[in-house]
């Protein structure tokens, strides 16, 4: 039997506070609705200002901060409940079923600006034998695909220390409960340290004095916070790489890079809940998903 100790927790919070799930569903919401205005924006900016690397740089800053801001309002209502955003039931399914540890793997955000250098340069490769230069993705440099390549390596070392958190939190997660239930057949045969069966054995005995349900619910609570700490962490990260990025390309590219980035997310959350309705997962059809205006409240506060 496999079991796991965990590492000092990050922070304490409060996970008994009563919250609606229907705050987590509207900030999901209002940040696609976002991702709407901003592509829109990005895509003017495009069009009429693409020399203009001032106003370039100045979009994408603003473009940032939307995200700043939608981790920082989702961070406040993870606290209350941390599983719910690992998985969430506000998603469709598709989108669900690609999350990394409640939201996009990091690593994807560099596979997608390589994805664009190579269409881009395919696309251009008659102007590029001419000597035609746009200052585009298909135009980026040596030095920054040398940088590029070392935000790569970062990002999946990073990515792979969250996945190994995770595993270990499930994985003493569900040795906890199952001592809670066992503990009077927990023996050497586990091959676990002296201290953890010491740990396990005091969960079985307590479940006995309190009684089971008080004993799992503090184990599932315990499991909640950490979960909440795991999703701060890969929010970080998704943030970090994002900027790591955007330092890297220039103005233009990386308006360019976050036009892609939001047509692909914007049109998979179509496609994805298309295809529930027609799977007949019907609660997708009281969602709202149109855009922010002045006069729409802004994301809910916990």
């Amino acid at each position: 039997m496999c079991v796991c100790v965990r590492k000092s927790r990050v922070i304490t919070v409060n996970m008994a506070k009563p919250m609606k799930h229907q705050q987590f569903q509207s900030c999901y919401h209002n940040w696609v609705a976002q991702q709407r205005l901003d592509l829109d924006e990005l895509l003017q900016a495009l069009t009429r200002y693409s020399t203009d690397s001032d106003y370039l740089k100045l979009i994408t800053d603003k473009t940032i901060s939307h995200f700043e801001s939608y981790n920082d309002a989702r961070a406040q209502l993870a606290k209350h409940d941390g599983p719910s955003f690992l998985a969430p039931t506000w998603g469709s399914t598709c989108e669900n079923s690609l999350l990394w540890i409640g939201g996009c793997r990091p690593s994807l955000i560099i596979r997608l600006v390589y994805e664009l250098c190579g269409s881009q340069m395919n696309a251009r490769f008659a102007e590029f034998l001419e000597g035609i230069g746009r200052g585009n993705l298909a135009e980026i440099s040596s030095s920054q695909l040398k940088r590029i390549d070392e935000l790569q390596v970062k990002t999946i070392k990073n990515e792979d220390k969250l996945r190994s958190r995770v595993a270990s939190l499930q994985a003493y997660t569900i040795n906890s409960i199952n001592a809670i239930f066992c503990y009077d057949k927990i023996s050497i045969e586990m091959k676990a340290d002296e201290l953890l069966l010491v740990l396990l054995a005091n969960l079985g005995r307590e479940a006995e004095e309190k009684g089971r349900d008080e004993v799992v619910g503090k184990a599932m609570d315990s499991h909640a916070l950490d979960s909440y700490n795991v999703l701060i962490e890969a929010d970080q990260l998704r943030l970090n790489t994002l900027k790591g990025m955007i330092d890297i390309l220039t103005p233009l590219q990386a308006v360019e890079f976050l036009v892609a980035s939001k047509k692909l997310h914007l049109s998979l959350h179509e496609w994805s809940k298309t295809r529930d309705l027609r799977m007949g997962i019907t609660h997708l059809l009281n969602t709202n998903n149109a855009p922010l205006s002045s006069s729409d409240p802004p994301p809910p506060e916990p």
